[in-house]
């Protein structure tokens, strides 16, 4: 599929589904799909929708949707989600992995949005330039809390005074 064909089917925006029939198209439609299960009354899924927001535009490969999970009983039954948010990575109309909560992410509301789509790429949903090995967050805050521990031990935990 070219980019024409792409923007034809809604790609490079972040849209809502209006029910279940919708979403089976949807897939139908687009090789890579995020489909994000939303509830209106958590507060979380604000937040994974300002991240998708974003994703969409500098993902044409992939459409980017979220629907209703209260309205979609059937559809949300079937694909076993049980916590919100969750988003659903499809690949040629199948179902291949999830982002379950925030777990993947750091563990925190504050996540980047490239922690996000690093997560995503991970089931090759989406195009991804980093290393897939290692997540974006987590090595740069590894490298710095390393370097800072080391600095301050190397000058408060002053071993030889204790010797004497």
């Amino acid at each position: 599929m070219d980019r024409v064909e792409w923007e034809k089917n809604g790609h490079g925006s972040y849209s809502e589904l209006a029910d279940e029939k919708d979403f089976f198209e949807c897939c139908k439609k687009s090789k890579h799909v995020v489909c994000h299960f939303y509830r209106e009354s958590t507060f979380r899924c604000k937040i994974v929708d300002k991240h998708l927001e974003q994703l969409a535009k500098s993902h044409m490969e992939c459409k980017f949707v979220k629907i209703n999970a209260e309205r979609s009983q059937f559809l949300t039954e079937r694909l076993k989600i049980k916590m919100i948010p969750t988003l659903a990575l499809i690949k040629e109309n199948k179902p291949i992995d999830y982002v379950v909560g925030f777990a993947d992410l750091g563990n925190t509301d504050d996540f980047e949005t490239e922690m996000l789509e690093w997560r995503i790429a991970r089931s090759a949903i989406i195009d991804y330039n980093g290393d897939l090995l290692n997540p974006p967050q987590q090595s740069t805050k590894k490298k710095f809390t390393t370097k800072t521990k080391s600095t301050i031990r190397g000058k408060d935990d002053g071993d030889s005074s204790d010797d004497e």
